[in-house]
């Protein structure tokens, strides 16, 4: 890539996140993702306890970092999904729905090298998103319980500090998840010029996978779906910390950004929308 095309697609990059998150609506999901971090530390501090059959709740009362977990176990099935669906749905097709994507490939860089850069923003916000939920969280768990010594699900206490690392860790794999939703909607969002049905259809993939999921019936083909390993973030929060668990889900998420990823890149490179 030479010097002229780096700055090009730099220039891209940046504009496209300006569009993610400049727009009002987005800060306004920003604002729904981060209201049940809230929502949950006063549910809890009302209460007076955090007992319940879930470890991660049960322990909000004696260590605050467990309100961005709880507030990330709570999003993870529906909120953040719908945030990156959204997201990523209207990556081409909210651009052919305005008519401004035969404009944007009047600039100088292949189609490829644009699918590549709408990526890469989805992957952006992905992380965005999961750390606002696990900032505000932490923010305001730390406030309202304080923080200490972290007791892992093996029985075992951490110091903070490690504490803070595993949130950190669990945090990025469940960007890397999420990244790979972000695959699937920008595949559909190169099928239609409606980024809402986009977003539907995204959408519906995550929930058809979780209902799939939830079928013993159906075990032979767990592996194989999008949500599968989603919450296997649970084990960073054992002692000794062992990432081999988290393997199966990181090539999971990996095959299906390599999948959906070359499946948009084909019909990007193939659509005429120049009409």
């Amino acid at each position: 890539m030479s010097r002229a095309e780096r700055a090009v697609h730099a220039r891209l990059l940046r504009s496209e996140l300006r569009l993610i998150f400049g727009r009002r609506r987005n800060w306004v999901g920003a604002l729904v993702l981060a209201s049940v971090p809230v929502l949950i530390a006063i549910a809890v501090r009302a209460a007076g306890s955090s007992s319940g059959d879930s470890f991660v709740f049960g322990q909000i009362t004696d260590n605050g970092l467990f309100v961005a977990l709880a507030a990330l176990t709570v999003e993870l099935p529906f909120f953040l999904p719908i945030a990156v669906s959204a997201i990523s749905a209207d990556a081409v097709a909210g651009e052919a729905n305005l008519g401004t994507l035969r404009y944007l490939l009047v600039t100088p860089v292949d189609r490829a090298r644009l699918l590549v850069v709408k990526m890469t923003a989805i992957s952006v916000f992905a992380a965005v998103a999961v750390l606002l939920v696990a900032a505000v969280g932490s923010a305001i768990g730390l406030a309202i319980f304080g923080g200490g010594d972290v007791l892992t699900v093996s029985g075992t206490t951490l110091g903070f500090g490690e504490g803070l690392l595993r949130l950190l860790l669990v945090c990025a794999y469940l960007t890397v998840c999420l990244v790979a939703l972000g695959a699937v909607g920008l595949f559909i969002s190169t099928l239609t010029e409606q980024p809402i049905a986009a977003t539907i259809a995204t959408l519906g993939v995550t929930l058809a996978s979780q209902i799939l999921d939830a079928l013993s019936q159906l075990s032979a083909i767990h592996p194989y779906l999008l949500t599968h390993y989603w919450t296997d973030f649970g084990e960073l929060l054992r002692d000794p910390l062992s990432l081999a668990p988290l393997g199966p889900g990181v090539l999971c998420a990996v095959a299906y950004v390599a999948v959906f990823g070359t499946a948009a890149w084909a019909r990007f490179t193939t659509a005429d929308v120049s009409a």
